[in-house]
This record gives structure tokens, C-alpha cells and sequence, in this order.
């Protein structure tokens, strides 16, 4: 039994040995690619900032793949694009390709017969060419108006035939082209919030003013209220946040008042807080935020100052709701 687990434990092990083996060679291949970047891909980025249409990017295989990937995230940064088929492209799709657009086109090799057979027709409306291939006197790069080169790069794995390290590489390269473009566009968390308001990517994306409770979800007294007062509106609000807001007959904030504050006041011996007036024991300063704030800011802002909950004033100081740690932690951003 012990034999049998050790030759189980060894071959594991050169399993593993193997799996790091290919992630170095697939990591080298990316740092070939970084050591080729040069005044073309600077090139290209600016065409893609000057363009009045659409990046369309096109591939077959495992490279056609990458070409998806790449079109959905020039799409989620900014830069609107699609996919092209190429095997559809000849049977009727070229008409999805218009001037205007550029056409960015993956092949390792540079000699994939569909991806070329695109050229003529997609040069014949004016659209420009760019090519992610291995070198610029392939038949791709040859044709094409830009190469983004990625070298000779060797397929990781024992046998280096399936597409691996060559796909990785061109990913790397797609990836570094769309998010310079973006930030030539400067497309920000403003515009990624408009892109992503799904998953927790558009959670944390979220702003305080579609988080904060307001209405009569938001505890507010006035200035010269008791604060017997404050604490029955505390009690009262849904979801009984624990603290209330202060404002003057204009809506201005003047002070926050906290269950920790009231913890405070009866901690300090007073015989009775019935005619205590809450502009004695509220806090006259307190930290607040804006209602412009993201979410994922407004958690670590919290954090930050350790508290559970803070006003939400505008510019003019206008208290406008009350945000709740709670409310962040119930998105899951953190």
C-alpha cells in the first residue's frame, strides 16, 4: 500500500512540475511580445482613437477565439467592435464591415487561408488592416497596413502542437491594445458603470445615491430637538440604522447623533436625558460623504474612520440620506 501511494504522490508531482513547466513557457512567450512593442503598436492605437467606426476583429480556431474575446473587451472599454467569421465573412457577413471600421486580424502563422481570403474585399472598402501575427513578411503581415509581431514563439507542452503559448500571447497583446486605447479615451468608473451594471463588477460600480436610505428610511431631527426625540426617531425608522441626522430648518446638516453617542451621554452620570437638547451630545462635525462616491470607495471610506454609518450631503452641504454600512456589505463588494 505505501508503494502504491508514493508512485501515486510521484506522479503528481511531475504533473505538476509539467503544468509549471508550461505556464513559464506560455510567461515567456508574453515577455517575448512585451520586448517587441515598438512605434507600430502606438500606431495603431491612434488609428483606433481616430476611428469613426468599429474595431472588427476576425480569426479562425483557437485564434478566432482570442479575436472574440478581444472584440468583447474593446466593446466593454469604449471602443465599439465586433467579430467577424471568416469562413461566414465569404458568405455574406463582409457586409457587416464598412469605412469607417478597422479590421484587427489574428493569425500565428500569417497563412490562415480564410483570414486572407478577407483582405481583398475588406481593403476594397477602404477599411485598414491590422495584424497580430508571428512576422510581418507572412502573407497576413505582407497585406496588412499594421503588424503587431509576436515573434517565433514555440507552443508550451512535451510536443508543442496545440495552440497554447502562441494564444496566449496574442491575448496579452489584445488585452494591452484595448486598455491603452481606453485610457487614450478616458474611459473611466463613470463609463465602466454604464457598461457593467451586472455581476460585482457593476455592484461595486454602484454610487452612494443609489445605496443611501432617504425618505422616511433616513432618521433625521431638527437642531433644538430633545434627545428623547432623536431616539424614538431612531427607533421608529425601518431598519433602525442606529443614528440620526441633524439639520437646521433649511436642510443643512449640523450634527450626526449615534447610538455610541447615546451610549456615551448615559455613561456619563447624568441623572436624566429628558431635557437634553441633542445640539449638546451630537457629534458637530461629522465625517460625511458624497452622494457621487462609488460604492467600493464609501466601504473603505467607512472602514477607514470606523463607523457604521454617515450622512450623505451635496456640495452645499444639504443633507440629503443616510448610508449604512450594512447596505454595502449586502452587495458583497468588499
Amino acid at each position: 500500500m505505501t508503494g502504491g501511494v508514493l508512485r501515486c504522490c510521484g506522479l503528481m508531482d511531475s504533473r505538476i512540475e509539467l503544468a509549471k513547466l508550461i505556464i513559464k513557457q506560455e510567461a515567456e512567450a508574453v515577455g517575448q511580445v512585451a520586448e517587441r512593442l515598438g512605434e507600430s503598436f502606438v500606431t495603431v492605437v491612434e488609428r483606433m482613437l481616430a476611428l469613426r467606426g468599429r474595431v472588427v476583429t476576425a480569426g479562425m480556431g483557437k485564434a478566432g477565439i482570442i479575436a472574440e474575446k478581444a472584440s468583447a473587451t474593446f466593446a466593454s472599454t469604449g471602443t465599439p467592435s465586433i467579430f467577424l467569421h471568416p469562413a461566414e465573412a465569404v458568405h455574406g457577413d463582409l457586409g457587416r464591415v464598412m469605412s469607417g471600421d478597422l479590421l484587427l486580424a489574428f493569425s500565428k502563422s500569417g497563412e490562415t487561408e480564410e483570414v486572407l481570403r478577407l483582405l481583398g474585399p475588406v481593403k476594397g472598402e477602404g477599411v485598414p488592416v491590422v495584424a497580430i501575427t508571428q512576422s510581418p513578411t507572412s502573407s497576413l503581415g505582407r497585406h496588412s497596413d499594421h503588424v503587431l509581431e509576436l515573434g517565433n514563439i514555440a507552443e508550451a507542452g512535451a510536443f508543442g502542437l496545440a495552440p497554447s503559448a502562441s494564444t496566449t500571447a496574442m491575448l496579452a497583446l489584445a488585452d494591452a491594445l484595448a486598455l491603452v486605447v481606453m485610457e487614450g479615451r478616458r474611459f473611466g468608473p463613470d463609463e465602466f458603470a454604464r457598461f457593467h451594471p451586472g455581476g460585482t463588477l457593476g455592484r461595486r460600480l454602484m454610487k452612494v445615491n443609489e445605496l443611501m436610505r432617504r425618505g422616511d428610511r433616513n432618521p433625521t431631527v431638527k437642531a433644538g430637538s430633545s434627545v428623547l426625540e432623536a431616539i424614538r426617531v431612531m427607533s421608529q425608522t425601518a431598519g433602525r440604522p442606529g443614528a440620526t441626522t441633524v439639520v437646521d430648518d433649511k436642510g443643512l446638516l449640523v450634527g450626526f447623533f449615534t447610538d455610541g453617542d447615546l451610549r456615551r451621554l448615559l455613561e456619563s452620570g447624568r441623572d436624566s436625558v429628558r431635557d437634553i437638547l441633542i445640539d449638546e451630545v451630537m457629534t458637530a462635525a461629522p465625517k460625511t460623504i458624497a452622494p457621487d462616491t462609488f460604492a467600493l470607495e464609501a466601504l473603505a471610506y467607512l472602514h477607514k474612520h470606523r463607523v457604521d454609518s454617515m450622512p450623505v450631503v451635496d456640495h452645499d452641504g444639504i443633507a440629503l440620506g443616510l448610508l449604512d454600512v450594512q447596505d454595502l456589505l449586502d452587495l458583497k463588494i468588499g
